[in-house]
């Protein structure tokens, strides 16, 4: 009796481990490679998350935005690896017809907006968001940008590496978007980035 207490409860473990391998195994390859990041934020033309947040300073701020774009940086500390981004958000606040410009936190962080500031981008409203928040943006990997316009749609999104992606979003946010009856563009830098293993 004891003996098959002890086969049942050893079957048991093997199975229970070899399922949260499993688990962990197509987690990774679904998460992992070019493919998968391809995937993330939203589609140019579909709608955008509504919300609206306190900043840092404790002034409120919304998505989407009164004026005619939006662009929602999602970032943290680690933007400090990424230095070319910070210099491409600082020369699109400095030029005419910058867009709203803020950054959204996925977390709490205490050294967050320190390191933003030390990065030049101190100008640029900080947001703590939320996981779920991220999670309906569909970003996972940082740093993202995403630029959205005043009547809530996706105008342009991308994972964000270097200073020309932040410019290039830029300017394919302000192409109109298609026309009624045709499904909704898929970032062209998206697809140009992929292709040039960025």
């Amino acid at each position: 009796m004891m003996i098959s207490a002890s086969v049942f409860v050893l079957v048991a473990v093997v199975l229970c481990v070899l399922a949260v391998g499993a688990v962990l195994a197509i987690t990774h390859v679904a998460m992992s490679g070019s493919a998968a990041v391809e995937r993330d934020g939203l589609y140019r033309g579909t709608r955008a998350p509504v919300w609206s947040l306190p900043d840092s300073t404790g002034q409120q701020r919304r998505s989407p935005p009164e004026r005619p774009l939006q662009l929602i940086l999602f970032t943290d500390h680690s933007l400090k690896w990424f230095p070319s981004v910070a210099t491409g958000v600082r020369e699109l606040m400095a030029g005419s017809g910058a867009p709203d410009i803020l950054i959204l936190l996925r977390n709490r962080s205490e050294v967050a907006e320190p390191v933003l500031h030390r990065l030049g981008l101190a100008g640029a409203p900080v947001v703590t968001g939320s996981p779920s928040l991220y999670g309906r943006y569909n970003v996972r990997v940082t740093p993202f940008a995403i630029l959205v316009d005043s009547a809530g749609l996706v105008r342009a999104s991308s994972l964000v590496n270097y200073d020309w992606q932040i410019h290039k979003l830029h300017r394919l946010a302000r192409i109109p978007l298609a026309g009624p009856g045709r499904p909704a563009e898929r970032g062209l830098l998206r697809r140009r980035a992929s292709a040039a293993g960025v």
